[in-house]
């Protein structure tokens, strides 16, 4: 079995649901406290072990690349500031995380149509997919977790969460039987269930580890929910096909494409954050009291 060494980061959606944050600036780009969301999800591919990763992406998102490329006017200024070397070593290793490619979605006709787009580029290879939508924080890095899992059964690897009962209706709904601890053997899913329709609470998460196969069976996928080609759909003729596993994996996830997710996130990253998370724990429990 090839290692798993590439991954595709879907991040050519608009972001409408956090306008007008959004309308110059990509929805990725939203910082957590002093990165940007995107970088929590390349970090997380890099510490999984992945070398190679390919952003989609639309027209506008120029911030997107810029942010990974190097910086040499600023290189130059911060290595004047002796009291500026760690900020300068953490602006240098943005570039180095691992090698990143790009190509444009010409038209947003759903998530299976950008995974497509991804298909020169995976080549026969395994690969991993992280939702540019979805940062997901924890000590086990959620891309290694799906890993393991996909060299462990040599089958499509899905990461999943029980969801509440309204969530379900827009995200995915899975048949799974349980197979150890937080592992599922998942045969059927259905995208954007309708009341009845559910076959579980458990939804895909943001994060998948897929065959090269994937891209046939997209190639022969009609528009499903919302007139749009969706990966959902292809995992499913996948799952009934050889089935997939699914993993119900270890990490806070933190939704980016609403405005709640990412206050949620910007809070609870800066009472971890080692330089204001002190003083910032303080201002809250002030602020509380308030409320």
């Amino acid at each position: 079995m090839k290692r798993i060494r590439k991954a595709v980061i879907p991040a050519a959606g608009l972001g409408t649901r956090v306008l007008p944050a959004t309308k110059s600036m990509p929805k990725e780009m939203l910082p957590i406290v002093d990165k940007p969301a995107i970088q929590y999800i390349v970090e997380e591919a890099a510490a999984s072990g992945i070398e190679e990763i390919l952003i989609i992406t639309n027209r506008g998102k120029g911030l997107l690349e810029d942010h990974f490329d190097r910086a040499p006017e600023l290189e130059e200024r911060l290595r004047g500031d002796p009291e500026k070397a760690s900020v300068l070593e953490e602006v240098v290793k943005i570039s180095r995380l691992a090698d990143i490619f790009y190509v444009r979605q010409k038209e947003t006709r759903g998530l299976g149509h950008a995974i497509s787009c991804a298909k020169a580029f995976v080549g026969d290879e395994p690969f991993a997919v992280l939702y540019g939508d979805d940062v997901i924080l924890g000590e086990d890095p959620v891309c290694a977790q799906l890993i393991r899992a996909y060299e462990e059964f040599g089958l499509g690897t899905v990461g999943v969460k029980e969801v509440s009962r309204e969530a379900i209706r827009k995200y995915s709904s899975l048949k799974l039987e349980p197979l150890r601890d937080n592992l599922f053997h998942c045969t059927d899913m259905i995208e954007k269930p309708k009341v009845g329709q559910e076959f579980s609470l458990y939804s895909i998460l943001g994060r998948c580890v897929l065959p090269p196969e994937i891209f046939d069976i997209l190639e022969a996928t009609l528009p499903g929910a919302g007139g749009e080609i969706q990966l959902t759909d292809a995992m499913r003729t996948l799952a009934a096909e050889k089935g997939m596993i699914a993993v119900d994996f270890f990490g806070k996830r933190y939704d980016m494409g609403n405005k709640l997710g990412i206050m949620q996130a910007s809070v609870e990253t800066a009472l971890r954050h080692p330089e204001i998370g002190e003083e910032f724990r303080a201002y809250l429990k002030q602020l509380s009291k308030t409320l």
